[in-house]
């Protein structure tokens, strides 16, 4: 039984501003595309945090049956948030004296490297910007034939007032109108080029000094930064997905070229969920590089800042997102952490516990109804702040039956155990510093292990609906016996 088909799941969708019961296209099957990292420095905080929260809302999915492809792209072909601006890329390769591709690899491995410490399940694709070149340029002559697009001086802009006038709707995931747009619309020196200061770029011819070009029909040049999304994710997902997610500084106007774009490329809507991540503060104050107020994750890892008081391990970090709600403003402090530090030690201390409970006759704890409270809470937007909380009235029970104060039978104790085992490192992706060389799989297969040789034994003694309901529960947490020749094995979904 796939859990998905008992678990009506409701998203929080940025285009109506409302939440929505969640219906894939597809039953059983989910199309998932985040905005990645542009790879020009250390990935930071804020990156780190979005990723962190999709990596949460992935490990759901998986968890309740649905199949799940997941694309995360890398910007590696520049990256400008207005049409006249440096290059990030090359800027940074001149600075030091690097090729732009060295500076791409640098820094995509820094990145990946920083998402393994932080326990991140891979994507399903990965796709890179300068590797769908020649889908963008196909792209832009899409738009163009369609007439939403003009060439300018080498440079291909499109028209978001003829878009508009043509039933387009600009603005409807920002809600801004046409006169807001144009009173933030920066006056820079190429706006000579545009027929309205709105228009944004498509392809750019390039500089005599800009590093990373490439030939198309207008010019030797480079494309825009909101083209590649639009490229790379309805060429993996289709011209109509499930999910498109990011932080909410790429509502506007990132993730609003991006529809106009595909509407005017493919003439539907690209998108049925739009999900935004909520910002980072440090000392309650914004990040920001320019003013010193910010900090990388491997420097919290290692401690070498001047911000906190020590260092925390990734576990720990994770641990203290996951207490905040993904569309929640979050706020690092070394006191916010130390006191996240205390809750993450007491729920592992908890966890380590469970294998020494002893079972009785009875039970006088009802941790059906405690289970369905954690999947509700998931099922709720993903709210993992009121998953957690119930996560420590789980270890509220192991402490009562570690004291004696409550009892508990075999197959309840068995329920208790992979449901905790299941949020904590399935889904949340904690994972046990005491035991870090053998993680949350080995201690959820030795408890899967033990009940499929209590289950061996109630069938030796012909006790089949202790089999049944061992077989039936552990199904309801996505994990399935399948009996051979060869003994019992199993699989997670």
């Amino acid at each position: 039984m796939e859990l998905y088909k008992t678990n009506q799941i409701k998203v929080y969708n940025s285009l109506s501003k409302s939440k929505e019961i969640f219906k894939p296209i597809h039953e059983g099957n989910i199309g998932l595309y985040v905005c990645g990292p542009t790879v020009y420095s250390n990935v930071h905080l804020g990156n780190v945090r979005t990723f962190m929260s999709f990596d949460m809302i992935y490990r759901y999915f998986l968890h309740l049956g649905y199949k799940v492809r997941y694309v995360r792209n890398i910007t590696d072909a520049g990256h400008l948030t207005d049409d006249d601006a440096e290059d990030k890329i090359s800027t940074k390769a001149r600075l030091e004296k690097l090729e732009p591709m060295e500076i791409v690899q640098k820094y995509t491995v820094d990145f990946h490297e920083i998402l393994q410490e932080f326990n991140f399940l891979p994507p399903s694709i990965e796709p890179t910007a300068t590797g769908h070149i020649v889908e963008q340029i196909e792209a832009i002559k899409q738009m163009l034939a369609n007439g939403l697009a003009y060439e300018s001086n080498g440079s291909v802009y499109f028209d978001v007032l003829k878009y508009n006038a043509e039933g387009g709707d600009y603005g409807i995931l920002s809600k801004r109108n046409m006169e807001d747009v144009l009173s933030n619309t920066r006056q820079l020196d190429g706006q000579s080029e545009k027929k309205n200061p709105q228009d944004f770029a498509l392809w750019k011819k390039a500089s005599p000094e800009h590093i990373m070009r490439w030939p198309s029909p207008w010019s030797v040049g480079f494309p825009g930064w909101h083209l590649e999304c639009t490229v790379m994710s309805t060429k993996y997902l289709g011209d109509n997905f499930d999910i498109h997610g990011g932080g909410m500084d790429l509502k506007f106007p990132h993730h609003e070229c991006e529809i106009a774009q595909s509407k005017a490329c493919n003439h539907t809507n690209p998108v049925n969920y739009w999900m935004h991540t909520n910002m980072l503060t440090l000392n309650g104050q914004k990040m920001s590089k320019s003013t010193g107020n910010s900090i990388l994750p491997g420097e919290i890892l290692s401690g070498d800042n001047d911000k906190l008081n020590k260092p925390f391990s990734a576990s720990v970090v994770r641990f203290f997102c996951m207490q905040a709600h993904y569309r929640s403003i979050l706020d690092f402090s070394s006191d916010a952490l130390e006191a996240s530090e205390k809750g993450y030690q007491k729920l592992m201390t908890a966890v380590d516990e469970i294998e020494n409970l002893k079972t009785s006759e009875s039970s006088s704890i009802n941790i059906e109804a405690w289970k369905q409270q954690c999947y509700d809470a998931m099922n709720d937007d993903f709210n993992t702040p009121i998953l957690i909380a119930h996560l420590f009235e789980g270890v509220k029970f192991i402490n009562q039956i570690k004291e004696e104060n409550e009892t508990i039978i075999a197959t309840d104790l068995a329920l208790l155990k992979t449901t905790m085992y299941t949020f904590i490192y399935k889904v949340l992706g904690l994972e046990n510093n005491s035991t870090a060389e053998n993680g949350g799989e080995n201690k959820l297969s030795g408890v899967v292990e033990m009940l499929i040789k209590m289950r061996r034994n109630a069938r030796d003694n012909k006790d089949w609906a202790l089999s049944d309901k061992i077989r039936d529960e552990l199904l309801a947490l996505g994990i399935q016996l399948k009996d051979g020749k060869d003994g019992t094995t199993f699989s997670v979904n």
